[in-house]
């Protein structure tokens, strides 16, 4: 039965048997796949958020209606940074991250829900039911207020956006 050792030699870490002429290097190995793992992730991303101007207005409903909800539980969670990423090109250009950070104060959210979504052509109109805790400044408050939230998301060259202002 072979045995195979791991060593350390010269920063790369080696998978070898006990006469050491076979091996393999775990380090570069690892470093390969995770490089494709990650391409491979990505390109299945971007194919779940890709979709035309000329989709059936059903599929972009369901997109868009997709991309708002996980906008939300992002920023519900707190995850600014997250959230950012559904930004369209054109808000992301407008607004860099450090300033987006600046003006979206999360924590004080506690759910939020797709209540209907229009699209016509590239443009998609979204209305959020958001829930939230009121604090009152001298105590008290009222709890789970929900407020519809108008939004405005764009298909561009076929992803989809939030239209950030």
């Amino acid at each position: 039965m072979p045995f195979l050792q791991l060593t350390h030699w010269n920063a790369l870490d080696t998978l070898q048997n006990e006469s050491g002429k076979i091996g393999v290097k775990i380090r570069v190995l690892t470093r390969a796949l995770g490089r494709w793992s990650w391409v491979a992730l990505g390109v299945g991303l971007a194919a779940c958020a890709s979709i035309g101007v000329d989709s059936s207005p059903q599929a972009k409903q369901k997109v868009v209606a997709e991309r708002a909800q996980a906008r939300w539980e992002l920023l519900i969670k707190g995850d600014v940074e997250g959230a950012y990423q559904y930004l369209s090109a054109g808000s992301k250009a407008a607004t860099p991250l450090g300033l987006y950070k600046t003006k979206i104060k999360p924590g004080i959210w506690r759910g939020a829900k797709v209540d209907k979504v229009d699209c016509e052509a590239e443009i998609c109109k979204v209305e959020m039911l958001v829930t939230y805790d009121y604090r009152a400044a001298r105590g008290g408050g009222m709890k789970g207020i929900e407020t519809p939230v108008p939004e405005t998301w764009i298909i561009e060259n076929g992803t989809v956006g939030y239209v950030y202002r």
